[in-house]
């Protein structure tokens, strides 16, 4: 099976840690950034985490950058463009993309204009590209409550624009779900679809309370739910999706390396598992690499590629029509 002219769908992909290293040079000049390099090279030291990484919070640090040349419309659009551009190329099919407006606001840009640019940018790739995309709003847990409710509101006027969903994410702390029940209620009752980041650092229970709190339908990671009976039992009881991540959770230290990576057991188990980019500069993957590390490493069959993504199309946040057509990929 040749993994790279296989359809592909991604789920879990931050717009913020997948900008092309020559989109931040060249942004960076024109607007009169600083920068630590215009050296491609250089940059890219910047910007991609080393599999050594200590941990979720270092990784992170690799965010500041990107963040510095996306607070313009034209900046975001273009970005977004191509990111989709850059996943239309290697058969993604169709990609669910995640970002924290509140991140982008930092030269007088509003919520709306904000994500309307990002909406702009995929709306434009999928005019020129054989891909289909939605986007997930992302509110930053390290932010206090109100500010997720401020993303939940703006963004109210785009669902069924292009926006279908709310997100939890940045660094994780024991317990987080509980500060944020109210605002991802408001989310669902306006008719977010719901997926959050946990267990994604060695705390399985946030899954479980992500799930019986806030109604997650999908999780971002899920790696220790291994180490969770109970959030292990309700994922697999309720057929929650893992939006897994490979090479970032070895970046992250939520494994320490691929084979010791519980996605095939979750898998043969039952568990309904997505694979993912999560960040495709930060991570230095593309969803080719991170299906070619997976089947490398546990000597997985054109059927578990077909389960995965079949997994994908219905965990997707998308149409049925949509559905429809990913469907057909695989059987032509």
């Amino acid at each position: 099976m040749n993994i790279a002219d296989m359809p592909k769908i991604e789920l879990h992909c931050h717009l913020d840690g997948s900008v092309r290293p020559e989109t931040i040079i060249d942004i960076a000049k024109r607007d009169g950034i600083r920068i630590p390099s215009e050296n491609i090279e250089v940059m890219k030291e910047e910007l991609i985490a080393p599999l050594d990484c200590r941990s979720l919070d270092e990784y992170l640090e690799k965010f500041s950058i990107p963040n510095a040349v996306m607070q313009t419309k034209e900046n975001l659009k273009r970005i977004t463009f191509e990111l989709f551009e850059d996943a239309a190329n290697e058969q993604v099919k169709y990609m669910e993309v995640r970002f924290a407006p509140l991140l982008h606001t930092r030269q007088g840009l509003t919520v709306e204009g904000i994500i309307a640019s990002v909406i702009e940018g995929m709306k434009e790739a999928e005019g020129q590209f054989d891909i289909r995309g939605n986007i997930i709003l992302s509110c930053m847990r390290t932010m206090a409550p109100e500010h997720a409710f401020e993303v939940v509101e703006k963004g109210k006027s785009f669902l069924g624009k292009g926006v279908v969903a709310i997100d939890l994410c940045a660094s994780e702390e024991e317990g987080f779900c509980a500060k944020f029940v109210e605002p991802i209620s408001l989310a669902r009752e306006y008719g977010y679809r719901v997926t959050i980041h946990a267990g994604e650092t060695g705390i399985g229970r946030n899954v479980l309370e992500a799930v019986e709190w806030l109604g997650a339908e999908r999780i971002g990671h899920g790696v220790y739910i291994k180490d969770c009976e109970e959030a292990y039992k309700v994922v697999k009881d309720k057929q929650i999706v893992l939006e897994v991540c490979p090479t970032s959770n070895v970046q992250t230290k939520a494994v320490t390396r691929f084979e010791d990576h519980p996605l095939y057991d979750f898998h043969r188990d039952g568990i309904s598992v997505t694979i993912n980019t999560d960040n495709r500069t930060v991570s230095d993957t593309t969803m080719t690499k991170e299906f070619n590390v997976v089947w490398n490493q546990f000597d997985m069959s054109s059927e578990d590629y077909r389960e995965i993504y079949m997994n994908s199309v219905e965990a997707a946040f998308a149409a049925d029509e949509v559905k429809e057509e990913l469907r057909k990929y695989l059987l032509e």
